[in-house]
């Protein structure tokens, strides 16, 4: 009797799940917020920071060409600002703490590169601050630098996140056109895209060094990057293989490749962190004319397959963006087009808003989550 009660007692047990392996806590670098949940690093990505409270609900959209940004309340769908920037605005980047936006205008071919920084509780630009080739930028996942991607240098600069001062830089003379970029949930690692050398560059932020490169199989022009919600996988969209491979962390090593469309070219996560909508740009050049083939992949994170893709109707070159804050539109500038599309994240419909002159990687602020790591948006 007393053994089958003890046998009992085990199942009772084993079925409460007191037993199930939990996940081991993530030991991060020193200064970095902890991460909650390390099954789903976007996790705390659901909810509205305090620091965000006051910041108006706008999208904001750098045109390249143009030299401006243009300014639109999601609520009418309508333009409602418009003012020029530095020369060639990239991104529109939010940083670490989220209280301000910074425009990166990289004056391509120039020397005059500028950073302008956005005050999202009035949406008005502030005076720009000269800085060498900001073609993107990110944070490091500490707060203690902005990354300033110097892509024509071949060179990330880390500078102070609120004055923009120089301290220190990290040569990657084997990525030609550096520019896209996620961490390892510990924020000890970055991993870079080389757009140019059909490869990836891995960086040690701790001690500032390049620890290798790797070469895609079929890569030509690797673009954006994101990290699985597990941590364990990169998510690399690549504009000439029309499609994104998946990298596997621990070992920097190519492990799968999923098609999707022609141009593969941003990634961003579903609100719940359980798809990853891909966008492609609909041409394989960086330059192209519009009307492109341009569509929307959605890959389940939990099978690595595409469950929906929706095309753009009539043809588009939809490129960089970010989700709302309820998760229910996906926000891309329509490079080719000029225009920026919202489609809806349930049915794929598509509403068209007209812009400046070539809209590349704008922003949806405010964002859910604790602190931004940069680029349009990329929330922690």
């Amino acid at each position: 009797m007393t053994i089958r009660v003890c046998f009992v007692a085990l199942l009772l047990w084993l079925s409460s799940g007191v037993a199930v392996a939990q996940p081991r806590p993530v030991e991060t670098v020193m200064g970095m917020p902890p991460v909650v949940d390390p099954s789903n690093l976007y996790s705390e990505t659901r909810a509205l920071s305090p620091a965000v409270a006051h910041a108006l609900p706008r999208v904001y959209v750098p045109n390249r060409q143009g030299n401006d940004v243009w300014v639109i309340d999601p609520a009418t769908m309508k333009v409602v600002d418009k003012y020029p920037v530095g020369i060639n605005p990239q991104h529109v980047v939010p940083s670490w703490d989220l209280k301000t936006l910074w425009v990166t205008n990289n004056a391509e071919g120039r020397t005059d590169g500028t950073l302008t920084p956005i005050d999202p509780t009035t949406g008005k630009p502030g005076k720009a601050i000269a800085v060498d080739d900001p073609y993107n930028m990110y944070f490091s996942p500490d707060g203690r630098y902005a990354i300033v991607v110097a892509e024509a240098l071949k060179r990330l600069d880390l500078r102070d996140p609120q004055t923009m001062a120089l301290q220190g830089s990290i040569a990657v003379p084997q990525c030609k056109g550096i520019n896209h970029a996620d961490f390892s949930i510990d924020g000890r690692i970055a991993v870079f895209t080389c757009e140019f050398q059909g490869g990836l560059a891995r960086i040690d932020m701790v001690n500032r060094s390049v620890l290798g490169y790797l070469k895609l199989s079929r890569g030509g022009m690797p673009q954006d990057v994101r990290i699985s919600p597990d941590g364990k996988l990169y998510y690399v969209a690549d504009m000439k293989a029309g499609g994104v491979f998946v990298i596997d962390g621990e070992r920097f090593a190519e492990i799968d490749f999923i098609r999707t469309g022609i141009g593969s070219h941003g990634l961003y996560p579903s609100r719940d962190g359980s798809k990853l909508y891909v966008a492609n740009r609909g041409s394989m050049h960086v330059y192209a004319p519009p009307r492109g083939k341009g569509s929307v992949s959605v890959i389940d994170f939990a099978t690595r397959k595409v469950v929906a893709t929706w095309p753009i109707p009539g043809g588009g070159s939809p490129d960089m963006g970010n989700v709302s804050v309820d998760g229910k539109t996906l926000w891309l500038s329509g490079r080719f087009d000029n225009v920026v599309y919202a489609i809806d994240t349930t049915s794929g419909e598509v509403r068209s808003i007209p812009v400046g002159k070539e809209p590349h990687g704008l922003t949806v602020w405010p964002q859910p989550g604790r602190y931004s790591l940069g680029h349009t948006g990329n929330m922690r």
